[in-house]
């Protein structure tokens, strides 16, 4: 029998990841495209030391107790929202992320939403593949202008900065939103703080990276898409609940706002029969944010890197909760 540590992955990463894994330990690997029960995951997990998990997953007090040998939790993911933090750290779990890796990557998905929807990318591509182009006309697929419009960031994080420095590309006037003023950012990328109110009124576009929590689950509803009005577009690639998405759809519909684009959507994959399915003025795309194949392979270092720490006794090069070391 084998003496190396055993750890389970719940689907299948890049190559790379799983490469570096194997040369520490004995792997069980989930190799469908849909995620594991969670049932599953308690069963494959008994005697593992090790769990490599997917923000699919949700990881809890009870899971983890179904593993007496468990030693860490790495997440393929920045965030770690399906993750007990507190029941790991009670239990001496330790909990590994993959920050920093995907910022640029992220940004670019989000600046792209942003292009797609003002210039009706998606509805030009349908029109020519639907053979309805016949001719150039003057008031076809009439969009609105990036360049020089106004940009409203919701969370100036890394994301949020990167997506200033794109904006700046396009001689935008830059204005933010956060817990708190940033001024090196400002300095750094001529952005101007603004509370939410005022922001939402000043902004042709309204792009998120805020977190998820209980002050911003539906951050933006109703009240918010009345402020933005007919001209203003919404980009979402933070997280799906930010957004009031019965209200979005109404805000749509009804034309109080012209646009949106989404990366998220408060329930993933968006179910079949949702309205916003119907409409023509709503880009979403299933959750790709960090969906280069750079940005996935550094995912996939990092998420094995601090799995392999946690079952080998080294401190998680990325670790969330570095007190249930103690």
């Amino acid at each position: 029998m084998s003496s190396r540590p055993k750890v389970f992955i719940s689907r299948m990463i890049p190559q790379v990841g799983l490469d570096m894994v194997a040369e520490v330990a004995e792997m069980d690997v989930w190799p469908e495209q849909m995620p594991p029960a969670k049932s599953v995951i308690m069963e494959r997990i008994a005697d593992c030391e090790g769990l490599l998990s997917l923000l699919t997953d949700e990881v809890d007090g009870a899971l983890m107790d179904a593993a007496p040998k468990l030693k860490v939790v790495s997440n393929y993911a920045v965030g770690f929202n399906n993750i007990d933090v507190d029941a790991a750290t009670a239990r001496g779990v330790l909990v590994g992320n993959t920050p920093g890796v995907l910022t640029g990557t992220t940004a670019d998905l989000a600046w792209s939403l942003l292009m797609s929807i003002a210039r009706r990318i998606v509805e030009g591509d349908k029109y020519v593949r639907a053979r309805q182009w016949k001719t150039w006309e003057p008031q076809l697929l009439l969009g609105s202008d990036v360049y020089e419009a106004t940009i409203g960031i919701i969370g100036f994080g890394r994301i949020g900065q990167a997506m200033a420095r794109r904006a700046a590309g396009f001689d935008m006037r830059i204005v933010y939103t956060d817990i708190e003023r940033n001024v090196e950012a400002e300095k750094e990328t001529g952005a101007e703080f603004m509370q939410l109110d005022d922001l939402l009124r000043a902004s042709d576009f309204v792009t998120i990276h805020t977190l998820l929590n209980d002050d911003t689950f539906h951050l933006i509803g109703a009240r918010e898409f009345e402020l933005m009005g007919p001209d203003s577009y919404l980009i979402n690639s933070s997280r799906g609940p930010v957004v009031d998405e019965t209200a979005l759809y109404e805000a749509l519909k009804n034309e109080t706002i012209r646009g949106a684009a989404l990366d998220v959507t408060e329930e993933e994959p968006i179910p079949d029969d949702s309205p916003l399915l119907e409409l023509d003025n709503v880009v979403i795309v299933p959750h790709i944010g960090s969906a280069s194949r750079q940005t996935r392979n550094k995912m996939a270092r990092m998420a094995a890197a601090n799995l392999i720490a946690g079952i080998t006794g080294e401190p998680l090069p990325n670790c969330v909760n570095p007190e249930a070391a103690s």
